[in-house]
């Protein structure tokens, strides 16, 4: 029989804390790393049968790189889809000069707002695909709507964010 241990989360908080910013800082950007750090620990919150994990800090790191890995994939596709071939930049905490970074969070601003102005069903199309990583099919049957028209949706989205981007 495995040994198990009896976690506290508020414990595990206190102790890796610092640790798993500086890595998710590393892996994410800075930018992004307190946000991860509290979705890490949201996320092991939610975990029902905690007694049964054999070694909480691993599987507390695992739970964050995982995050990191998924929001890596989520800005890849942005770009391929938004910025026309030009790569997200790159905003590793040791890298990223203040202008960069200013830059960066402006263009998250404007993007933001692009998405805000969308007509309804065009932004409940475009949150679908790119917040929740659905695609056009799945969208189309969560809003009961045929696929071409969530995928005519998601073009005229994609072509407001980026005239919004530009």
């Amino acid at each position: 029989m495995s040994k198990t241990t009896n976690i506290s989360v508020a414990d595990l908080f206190r102790r890796h804390r610092r640790y798993l910013l500086a890595l998710l800082g590393g892996k994410a950007g800075c930018d992004d790393a307190s946000d991860l750090l509290q979705e890490t620990f949201v996320r092991l919150l939610r975990v029902e049968e905690k007694h049964l994990i054999i070694d909480a800090s691993s599987f507390t790191r695992t739970i964050a790189l995982n995050l990191a890995r998924d929001r890596s994939r989520r800005k890849s596709a942005e770009a391929r889809w938004l910025i026309r071939g030009e790569p997200v930049a790159d905003t590793r905490c040791e890298e990223a000069t203040p202008e960069e970074r200013l830059t960066q969070r402006e263009r998250t601003r404007l993007l933001a707002e692009a998405v805000a102005n969308l007509p309804p069903r065009c932004r409940d199309v475009f949150k679908l695909c790119f917040e929740e990583s659905l695609s056009a099919p799945e969208a189309a049957k969560r809003l009961g709507i045929s696929d071409s028209m969530t995928r005519r949706y998601l073009r005229d989205a994609i072509r407001r964010c980026r005239a919004a981007l530009d």
